[in-house]
């Protein structure tokens, strides 16, 4: 019975039981049928007998709780009813397998569905896989790596070491000897992909013979044991781009594992580990740079321009409001960090009002006659009556 037939056949209601009937409704339903269209019963009646033959196909397949969780997958994939190619023509009678379907566009979509399906359901007339063994994409690698604080901002090109698996230097991947070549596995024919029988199903796995590459070497490579991957060490330039933050992860397409059969390479994933400014001068938030800058009581108390340091660039200029409080916040705009989509974000500054500790005579002077002009206010005056409700 072709794959064709197979699904498109309601086991259900050729007995007439629904899906989630029990065993014993589906024993007593065939059981009643069986009697009625036994050829016994209905001598010299063809109609009668493929009405049988029928009702013991589906009774063989439903009374089997493997072959109908079988049965019962398969049709999921497609939907009940479904109706499949060449059903109901003149030219349905034939073999149909799956891959007849969706393995036509090969590297399409459908192409992909073929490989799974033809997988699930394997090639009912006995033969090997119908796919060949395509070229595989090398594995994706992660790293790390350490960054200064102003490399980070500023983007830099770091040496990767990397070490894993890849093509034998030596045999050059083949996995045999030198001046031998590999044979192609008699047991897939080359496709690397077996098939285990399962009843109403076949499905795909690599071959045991060959493990899955399509090759057999009759005299390994000494290096890698005829396996035709080793162990490698590389390095690499990678590019970090400016603004990167702590813990974020790149992505540098094609300098992963190498790929299998001519497959292209994976991808790498650089974890950057971001440093600390190495003066405690700067901080990160975001795309901001921050600072905290000292300023005297006079210049908080009377205003000022200060000058205050810019990251890799000459210091620029804050002015500073009279009656500047303490821990103040001040922008100053695009001397931060660069974006992604090139503009910048802005240098964030803290002002730090400085208390002196040293006094020289005219500088106590000078504040005891403040401090006798200001002798009305009281700063603490608000809090306690808060605090007294």
């Amino acid at each position: 019975m072709s794959t064709k037939d197979y699904l498109e056949k309601d086991y259900y209601k050729t007995l007439g039981v629904t899906k989630g009937a029990t065993g014993d409704e589906i024993k007593k339903s065939y059981r009643k049928l069986a009697r009625k269209y036994h050829p016994d019963a209905n001598e010299g009646d063809p109609r009668a007998e493929a009405r049988f033959k029928e009702i013991s196909e589906a009774y063989n397949v439903l009374s089997d709780d493997k072959r109908r969780k079988e049965y019962d997958e398969a049709r999921s994939l497609f939907g009940s009813g479904v109706r499949m190619p060449g059903s109901g023509s003149a030219g349905g009678n034939y073999n149909f397998d799956l891959g007849d379907l969706f393995g036509n566009a090969a590297g399409s979509a459908g192409g992909r569905l073929g490989d799974l399906l033809g997988g699930v359901f394997g090639n009912r007339s006995g033969g090997t896989a119908g796919t060949t063994t395509r070229p595989r994409r090398g594995a994706d690698v992660e790293t790390e790596a350490a960054l200064s604080f102003s490399d980070a901002v500023d983007g830099t090109t770091v040496s990767l070491r990397l070490t894993g698996e890849g093509p034998c230097k030596v045999c050059k991947g083949t996995g045999a000897k030198a001046g031998t070549v590999p044979r192609v596995c008699p047991t897939c024919e080359g496709t690397g992909q077996g098939s285990r029988n399962l009843g109403s199903f076949a499905f795909s796995e690599p071959c045991k013979t060959c493990r899955g590459r399509g090759l057999v070497v009759d005299d390994p490579c000494q290096e890698c044991s005829g396996s035709g991957r080793a162990m490698s060490t590389r390095t690499i330039q990678a590019r970090i781009p400016a603004g990167v933050a702590d813990g974020q992860r790149i992505k540098i397409p094609g300098k992963g594992a190498p790929g299998e059969r001519g497959g292209p390479p994976g991808d790498l994933y650089v974890r950057v580990h971001v440093q600390p400014h190495p003066h405690g001068t700067f901080g990160r938030s975001g795309s901001n740079l921050t600072i905290t800058v000292p300023v005297t009581f006079a210049e908080a108390a009377l205003g000022a321009e200060i000058k205050v340091p810019s990251h890799g660039g000459m210091p620029v200029s804050l002015r500073i409001a009279p009656g500047t409080p303490n821990g103040q916040v001040q922008r100053v705009r695009g001397k931060g960090v660069r974006r992604k989509d090139g503009t910048y974000g802005d240098l964030l500054v803290t002002i730090s009002v400085q208390v002196p500790r040293d006094l020289n005579e005219n500088a106590r002077k000078a504040l005891e006659a403040f401090r006798e002009a200001t002798a009305g206010t009281d700063p603490r005056a608000e809090v306690l009556k808060n605090a007294n409700g």
